[in-house]
């Protein structure tokens, strides 16, 4: 018998209004299912321009917005049930985010290890500054960080590269199942995206951790995904295994992606190997 899925989407759909006294809807998702399976952890590649309703995707599996059409479960279980604090609060341990910018993710004005014990006191009951102070080491050392880097530090005080590792880290500490990354290296330097999904990697392989990895990088995604979806215009127009859609896409707009930039393979200096090739 199969392990429960991780996570299910079933025909999901979003739509807004287009202003408050409109009656035009906006459609920025529709009909989009996939799932994630619970026995084997996976970088699954959500693909698409501005527009393409990635982000609204990210959202609602982050339960941040609730879908006006379809299902999703996590575990098994609808998001829509999960009412009670305790349940969100379970529900937020085991699905943690990664935004864009990390440096609109942590305060300027606050110290970025105050983030990371206040994640240890939230998501793993850490009983004082001690334990707070070991969970928070624990989880740099997972992203290639130690705690002396990062003490005492504001954000700006940091790289953009160091910084997005520490919000890294930080969704690590509640030892989530799965981490939703909604475009995690767009916004820092091209020689460090690299190192940032070479970590994604890792984190798969050694702790099991699955990703749901939103990205317009094909050359990323390329490199670090199992699995993927293009869409465009809220609806998935192709889908499956990372290295055979991007070496071979079907779609026009699939072509008109790859066409658009460089060699997938020459964009990662030519002697990149996809995450789910034999090495």
């Amino acid at each position: 018998m199969s392990a429960m899925p991780l996570l299910e989407l079933r025909d999901v759909g979003r739509t807004f209004s287009a202003g408050i006294f409109s009656r035009r809807r906006v459609r920025a998702v529709a009909g989009v299912s996939f799932e994630l399976a619970g026995d084997r952890p996976e970088v699954f590649a959500v693909i698409g321009e501005s527009g393409s309703g990635k982000t609204t995707l990210a959202r609602m599996i982050l339960g941040a917005i609730a879908p006006t059409a379809g299902l999703i479960l996590f575990r098994g279980r609808d998001l829509r049930s999960l009412r009670s604090s305790h349940d969100r609060l379970d529900f937020m341990r085991a699905v943690q985010p990664i935004f864009q910018n990390p440096f609109e993710a942590f305060n300027p004005l606050k110290r970025v290890d105050r983030y990371l014990y206040a994640s240890a006191r939230r998501f793993a009951a850490a009983a004082g500054i001690a334990e707070a102070e070991r969970l928070a080491d624990t989880a740099l050392h997972q992203v290639g960080l130690t705690l002396a880097e990062v003490k005492g530090r504001f954000p700006h005080e940091l790289s953009g590269g160091q910084l997005q590792r520490s919000a890294i880290a930080r969704a690590l500490i509640s030892r989530p199942s799965l981490i939703v990354a909604d475009e995690p290296v767009s916004m820092i330097d091209a020689s460090l995206r690299m190192t940032v999904t070479n970590l994604f990697r890792s984190l798969r392989d050694q702790l099991g951790v699955s990703i749901v990895y939103i990205t317009h990088d094909l050359a990323t995604a390329y490199y670090v995904s199992d699995r993927i979806i293009i869409m465009r215009k809220g609806e998935v127009v192709e889908r499956g295994d990372a290295a055979e859609v991007l070496r071979a896409p079907r779609h026009p707009y699939s072509i008109l992606l790859k066409d658009s930039v460089l060699s997938i393979e020459g964009a990662n200096g030519g002697d990149a190997t996809p995450s789910h090739a034999t090495t």
